[in-house]
């Protein structure tokens, strides 16, 4: 199939990945030419050049617009929206088979635009009401909508599910975050440092516990990291930095627990799934999908607290390392995700 992939913009889809969405389009692209689709990304324009690229806009916003992601600046959305906009509307005059939409923008969910080409769109936020309107109103019959999880998908559809909605769970390649039979007796956090991910009642939980901990992940919330982490790094607490997926998988896989803290309704916990493959089991907070995620291989706690989470870290110790790597070789392969990927698309394009 000729696809055609609408990526964010924020980050450059390119490691480093600045967060899950850009390591779940960039693992998209490639698992889909590796089974031999046409796939052009149209995406910003200093994303990974091994792929064959459609710039929407030159380079990634937050390099031109720092730090205005979510400040509703009107400079901002006139860029966003006109590089969005002619890039639907060379996609439209591609000749693409299908068009599987992660932008989190409107207009490519527009019904003339759904209607010109079978679209696959996953949605990979909680809902937020300047995209709801538009979401729920793009169902059409060639128009495939995804969420990561049952409880993403019921947090946009509160009064049911729609029957053209369903579940994408993320994948992964288990080659790339290899099983480790033992741990060193630290903990391990991995994610964007930001407040919604809780780094910082993570490092009060590993103290509690009396565990070393060592964070990983880009900064990116500056004036948090200052204020509310960087204060507490020093003795077993320590920042490990932003590393490529091969370094980051070694250092996960040292570690004996996961621990995964996020403070809004994570939509799925990729790094989670990443951290199980390598054989850790995972304490954490019960927000969004994250039972769904962790199931048998960890213990989850109410968000926020911390005294809890200390003892989930001891409970999930107990689980042996190969249930979590099970559950991940059962439910979030790469191979299962891009089978549903390619289902999907023949969906729409049948309908």
């Amino acid at each position: 199939m000729r696809i055609a992939l609408l990526a964010h913009l924020r980050h450059p889809i390119a490691p480093p990945f600045a967060g899950g969405l850009e390591a779940y389009t960039w693992h998209l692209a490639e698992g889909l030419s590796a089974r031999g689709h046409d796939v052009t990304l149209f995406a910003a324009g200093d994303s990974d050049r091994r792929f064959v690229i459609d710039p929407v806009i030159p380079v990634h916003h937050e390099a031109s617009f720092p730090g205005m992601e979510h400040r509703g600046d009107a400079g901002l959305k006139a860029h966003v929206d006109a590089g969005y906009a002619a890039a639907c509307d060379r996609i439209a005059a591609g000749g693409f088979d299908v068009l599987h939409n992660n932008s989190l923008s409107r207009l490519p969910l527009e019904r003339h635009r759904t209607t010109a080409v079978p679209t696959v769109t996953s949605l990979h936020v909680p809902p937020y009401d300047a995209l709801r309107w538009f979401v729920h109103e793009s169902l059409t019959p060639g128009h495939r909508i995804t969420a990561t999880s049952r409880a993403h998908a019921r947090g946009w559809w509160p009064d049911g599910v729609p029957q053209d909605v369903s579940v994408l769970a993320n994948g992964i390649d288990p080659a790339a975050w290899p099983f480790q039979e033992e741990g060193d007796g630290s903990a391990v956090w991995c994610g964007r440092m930001a407040r919604v991910k809780g780094p910082h009642h993570a490092v009060a939980a590993a103290r509690r516990a009396g565990l070393p901990l060592t964070l990983f992940g880009p900064i990116e919330e500056p004036d948090y990291w200052q204020a509310e982490v960087a204060p507490l790094l020093g003795g077993p607490i320590r920042y490990g930095g932003h590393c490529d997926g091969a370094t980051l998988a070694r250092r996960i896989g040292r570690a004996s627990v996961f621990l995964f803290t996020p403070c809004w309704e994570e939509p799925f916990g990729l790094v989670a799934v990443e951290a199980m493959a390598c054989g850790l089991p995972v304490a954490g907070f019960a927000m969004g999908a994250a039972e769904e995620v962790v199931g048998e291989a960890g213990r989850l706690v109410s968000a926020g607290d911390e005294a809890a989470l200390a003892g989930a870290i001891g409970a999930a110790l107990a689980i042996p390392r190969t249930v979590p790597h099970a559950r991940v070789l059962r439910l979030f392969t790469r191979e299962r995700w891009l089978d549903r990927c390619e289902a999907l698309y023949a969906q729409a394009r049948a309908a």
